[in-house]
């Protein structure tokens, strides 16, 4: 071979090179939950064998920002063991404080948020409007809002703000539902369920030929709660005059969004085998159940569904609220498109989410554009109920994968996780997932809780290749969270809509500030933000990469 071939030879083994070892290659997730500092925290949730349902539930994740340096901090719901419980219970969650640099500090002790009990999920919000994001957790009874004092510690106020619900919640959620500029909440619960009377191991239940255990099919479900804040720090559980489940169906996650586009915040509660609900608000905080008519309480076949955890996005960036929840393994998760006329069409093997969550039980989920494209992604967190699942034979594990499906244009989505890196692949009895982007980069990461093991934390390595734009709402008339803001952003390329929410996913909470995907484009033409309270502005020639704070502007609408 001559040098002139030589040379044209190592060349192409350079390029070969380069592709084969992510010279070219797009972002990727990286697991820094060690050099983190988050590897201590422990989710236990009883015994290992899973002997009572209780023992397969909780685990809610939560980016927020309580004291307000600008950093994203982390919360996670812990559970208990049954023994344990009955003399107390473990304290239902833990806090760590962000650097902005991927690290976190253990504050939880220093920060006051000690209550024991069996702790689930969790919502973040200002309830009481003063400016301090304050914290809620379900727990199986009773729940627990810790008041955020403004100088790194909290309150426990549950009792003196009236919403220590002592059933078995899981889903939480915060909304303006009467636009009276304060926040009020809402609660799903699950079974009615004594844990001083739990059945005898022998009486187990079968799945698939295996005992197990029971539930919860044939145990008794227990009532949603929704609570009216009246604007002095106290609310009022308004489900029973309002219509809110009469039938004490099996709550899990719940999502708030406008999904009609009237300028009303709607409540969707994701349902385990029993029918979906679906709350269209009438106006001031009445509510007319529509699941059935509007297409999302049960599979295309008018089935129930083992659902888990939901999430509202704009996946096609029409400015209308899609719908995507979890379900049970031998059940596709379901992708609801708006119809934009108050239905939803089911299209999850049209857009790629059939066979590909067959196997999988979903809990965590959420729309996020994880790759800053302009186009919102989704990304799944599962685990299955059983341990028993291992010895099925059927395709099924106990510990899975999370699923990254990355949207192609809205016309399907891809499973990307070879894609996305070996952390992604890497089994887990995974519960609630959420997205923030704890370096201020510019790329969503994701927080994801497991089950009788340690979180993981992954860091978005490389989605910030593209541009972007992270706002950060603040209301005065409005409510301090801006919950329920629209931010509606277009350019020569792109239109997208953002809803600022609290709560969703399966008991999670994600980073309450609006995120933009943004590919090519390094100037948007005009950003327009709608505020609960009716006021619209409008920022022109808004440079990218940027983080920007909007405060709502005080006088006439």
């Amino acid at each position: 071979m001559n040098s002139r071939h030589s040379l044209w030879f190592i060349f192409l083994l350079g390029l070969l090179w380069g592709r084969v070892s992510g010279g070219s290659r797009g972002p990727v997730f990286v697991d820094v939950t060690r050099e983190s500092g988050l590897s201590g925290f422990k989710n236990v949730q009883g015994s290992l064998a899973k002997q009572h349902i209780i023992e397969t539930m909780g685990g809610g994740a939560a980016f927020l920002d309580y004291d307000h340096d600008g950093d994203l901090d982390i919360l996670l719901v812990r559970g208990t063991t049954v023994e344990r419980f009955r003399e107390g219970g473990d304290i239902v969650c833990a806090l760590y404080r962000g650097d902005g640099r991927g690290h976190f500090q253990d504050v939880t002790e220093a920060s006051g948020l000690t209550a024991r009990g069996w702790g689930m999920g969790v919502a973040v919000a200002d309830y009481d409007n003063d400016g301090w994001e304050d914290i809620y957790i379900t727990c199986y009874g009773p729940n627990y809002l810790f008041r955020n004092l403004g100088n790194g510690k909290f309150q426990e106020v549950s009792v003196q703000a009236g919403v220590a619900d002592p059933r078995w919640s899981v889903g939480a959620a915060f909304a303006d539902i009467d636009h009276d500029g304060d926040l009020d909440l809402y609660v799903s619960n699950y079974l009615e369920y004594d844990l001083s009377r739990l059945p005898d191991r022998t009486a187990s239940c079968t799945y698939r030929g295996f005992d197990v255990f029971c539930g919860p099919r044939g145990l008794p479900g227990s009532r949603d709660a929704l609570f009216l804040n009246d604007g002095k720090g106290h609310f009022r559980d308004v489900a029973a005059e309002r219509g809110i489940d009469p039938e004490s169906l099996y709550g899990m996650g719940v999502v708030i969004g406008d999904y009609d586009n009237d300028g009303w915040p709607d409540i969707f509660v994701a349902n385990d085998l029993t029918p979906n609900l679906l709350y269209h608000n009438l106006g001031k905080g009445q509510f007319e159940e529509v699941a059935v008519l509007a297409g999302a309480a049960f599979d295309e076949n008018g089935v129930e569904e083992g659902s888990m955890g939901a999430d509202f996005g704009d996946f096609n960036n029409d400015g209308w609220l899609d719908l995507y929840y979890t379900n049970s393994s031998y059940q596709t998760n379901e992708f609801a498109v708006n119809n934009k006329n108050g239905t939803f069409s089911l299209k999850s093997y049209a857009l790629g989410h059939g066979e590909s969550t067959w196997l999988y039980v979903g809990w965590g989920t959420f729309f996020a554009d994880l790759d800053n494209d302009g186009w919102e992604d989704i990304f799944v967190a599962n685990g299955h109920l059983y341990p028993e699942a291992d010895r099925f034979d059927m395709g099924l594990k106990y510990k899975q994968r999370k699923l990254v499906f990355i949207n192609q244009t809205a016309k399907t989505f891809r499973l990307a996780n070879d894609e996305w890196g070996t952390a992604v692949n890497r089994p887990d009895s995974s519960r609630g997932a959420a997205y923030g982007d704890f370096d201020n980069d510019g790329d969503l990461d994701v927080l994801i809780n497991n089950q009788d093991g340690p979180p993981t934390l992954l860091r978005n390595d490389g989605g910030n290749q593209n541009h972007w734009l992270l706002v950060r709402c603040a209301g005065r008339e409005s409510n301090r969270s801006a919950i329920g803001t629209r931010l509606l952003l277009r350019s020569a390329k792109l239109q997208q809509m953002r809803e600022i929410k609290a709560g969703s996913s399966y008991g999670s909470h994600c980073d309450s500030r609006a995120h933009f995907g943004l590919g090519s484009v390094d100037r948007i033409d005009e950003l327009e933000i709608r505020w609960p309270s009716g006021k619209v502005e409008k920022r022109e020639n808004v440079k990218a990469d940027q983080i920007l704070v909007i405060e709502e502007p005080e006088g006439r609408r």
